[in-house]
């Protein structure tokens, strides 16, 4: 019996943890780091003191949000990259990171802005383009993803998506949803439709703020 009650505690901890984070990361990311924790904890629909319990200090609960966003960005690029379709895995990951991208606002230009300092991100950035281009590789190597397809232009296609932060918050996610439709019609591979030759791509990995894929 005690062992059978435990469980769902655990899991309640859990959700509220994660709902906390992501509330966080709106909230702050919509106002700045000097929003009221408490109006982080009725975003996430829990009390002040469940916040406390698992986030001592507003600090702690800044570090921790956006450490979750790069452990959640991370798991969408090897999720992706672990498609035996790599055509699949290449739409999960625009889908996927312009949902989270939405979610989050400007929280982690906002972060990075506060703590320029805080973290080296040379390990992360190195691995993750690693990912993402082996992904390309293969979905180019299967003719699904158009071969003048770069790493940069995912990159382009983020620094674009961000115009959806400035839509209201209602409307942000439907709209981020549209553009990553657009941009999946945009790579796909064409066979036997050549378009117009693209301009030469833009170099924008070194000079893009943190993301999943920068």
């Amino acid at each position: 019996m005690t062992d059978g009650l435990s469980h769902p505690v655990r899991s309640d901890a859990r959700d509220n943890r994660a709902r906390v984070l992501e509330a966080a990361r709106a909230v702050f990311g919509q106002e700045g780091l000097g929003a009221p924790v408490r109006e982080v904890a009725r975003e996430a629909g829990v009390g002040p003191a469940t916040l406390y319990r698992h986030f001592p200090a507003k600090q702690v609960l800044i570090a921790e949000a956006f450490a979750d966003q790069r452990r959640a960005c991370y798991a969408v690029v090897r999720d992706a990259l672990s498609d035996p379709d790599p055509w699949r895995g290449f739409r999960s990951l625009i889908e996927r990171v312009c949902e989270l991208h939405a979610n989050s606002g400007r929280f982690a230009d906002v972060f990075m802005a506060a703590f320029p300092e805080a973290l080296d991100f040379a390990a992360d950035r190195e691995r993750t383009l690693r990912a993402v281009s082996e992904l390309a590789r293969r979905a180019q190597a299967a003719g699904l993803l158009r071969p003048g397809f770069v790493v940069d232009d995912l990159v382009l296609m983020l620094l674009a998506h961000r115009g959806v932060h400035d839509a209201p918050r209602a409307a942000r996610i439907t709209a981020s949803r549209r553009f990553a439709a657009y941009v999946i019609e945009a790579f796909r591979a064409m066979p036997g439709r050549a378009g117009p030759a693209l301009p030469p791509p833009v170099q924008l990995l070194r000079a893009a703020p943190p993301s999943c894929t920068a």
